[in-house]
């Protein structure tokens, strides 16, 4: 699955915040009900527009953008 397909980025959305297609729905949103101990099944329920690719595409795209994220170490 690509992210791609299912999650947005346009700047009259949230600020231009990755959302999923069609909703107002955030990545970021997602990715702490998660943090928090929501399972997909807890998400999937309290949000029924969603479908579990949504919540599968949100983990995909924070993965590759982490992946992508550059670290410069500061020396001490």
């Amino acid at each position: 699955m690509d992210w791609r397909d299912r999650i947005v980025v346009d700047p009259t959305i949230l600020v231009g915040k990755p959302v999923i297609k069609g909703t107002r729905i955030a990545v970021e949103f997602v990715i702490d009900l998660l943090a928090n101990g929501w399972s997909e099944n807890d998400i999937l329920t309290n949000y029924p527009g969603l479908a579990p690719e949504d919540v599968r595409a949100c983990l995909a795209y924070a993965s590759e953008a982490l992946r992508e994220e550059h670290v410069y170490p500061i020396g001490r």
